[in-house]
């Protein structure tokens, strides 16, 4: 008899759907997007990659299971959607302003609310991926409890970052508070995501065989970060007026990179 996980489709298609970062995409496209005379494109966008990811889902792994995340997508967006088209004038400019922060909020709730009640959300992506058998092991569930909490971090740094630009700044595109720590913060989940299975997965191996690879370090999980650093300081120096901040990043970026990959 073949399992949930092997009755599955296998093929690449498949396996990008099975991860949880797919269903966060609609929320990452919406936060970057949405901005002063924005919101409509932000929304619209957001919804009808909502509706794409879960037709294509249940298309290709015709028995993928329904998702907390792919409801919240959908629900939340649209919800989005019909506001956005009878709002005021005024309301309009409201969520023009504060919509990103109200999705990121919205997004840790889902997060650490999944959690509360034992159902962390990545958990029903990682599911489809694993034999049954393993879905009730300590390492299997703590494993999707950490990637959880991580993502509702990341989260919740991105709504701070964004309400410190609107309300203290008064400028929702200032280029740290509305980009270069949003984005810092997203990617920082998405290595997370990739490299903590793989750490969890040695080390059962390790303990179990007494041998294998060892579990990878902190210094790949750093090196994307780092890596970044180079691109941040470039855009500093077009965008921004502290231009020897822009150099520090470049070169501390470089060095970084040199230093973590050799580690790696």
């Amino acid at each position: 008899m073949q399992t949930e996980a092997e009755g599955k489709a296998s093929g690449p298609v498949s396996k990008i759907l099975e991860n949880p970062v797919i269903g966060m995409a609609p929320w990452i496209v919406f936060s970057l997007l949405v901005g002063p005379g924005r919101f409509e494109l932000a929304v619209g966008l957001a919804l009808a990659t909502a509706v794409a990811l879960i037709a294509t889902s249940h298309l290709v792994n015709r028995g993928s299971s329904w998702k907390i995340l792919e409801l919240a997508d959908v629900v939340f967006f649209a919800s989005m959607a019909v506001v956005g088209a009878l709002a005021s004038d005024g309301t309009l400019r409201w969520l023009e302003t504060y919509a990103g922060e109200v999705a990121n909020i919205t997004l840790a709730v889902i997060a650490f609310g999944s959690m509360a009640v034992r159902m962390p959300f990545t958990i029903q992506y990682a599911r489809e991926q694993v034999d049954p058998s393993i879905w009730h092991a300590p390492g299997f569930l703590r494993t999707n409890y950490m990637i959880t909490g991580v993502w509702g971090l990341a989260f919740l740094v991105a709504a701070a970052a964004g309400a410190y630009g609107d309300l203290v700044l008064h400028n929702p595109n200032n280029i740290w508070t509305g980009w270069i720590i949003q984005i810092l913060a997203i990617v920082a989940a998405l290595k997370f995501t990739a490299w903590y299975p793989d750490v969890v997965r040695a080390r059962v191996v390790r303990e179990a065989t007494g041998e294998g690879p060892e579990p990878p370090g902190r210094a790949s999980l750093l090196l994307p970060l780092a890596g970044l650093l180079v691109p941040i300081g470039i855009a500093v120096l077009i965008f921004d007026n502290m231009w020897w901040l822009g150099v520090a990043l470049i070169v501390v970026g470089s060095l970084l990179t040199k230093r973590l990959s050799s580690e790696s």
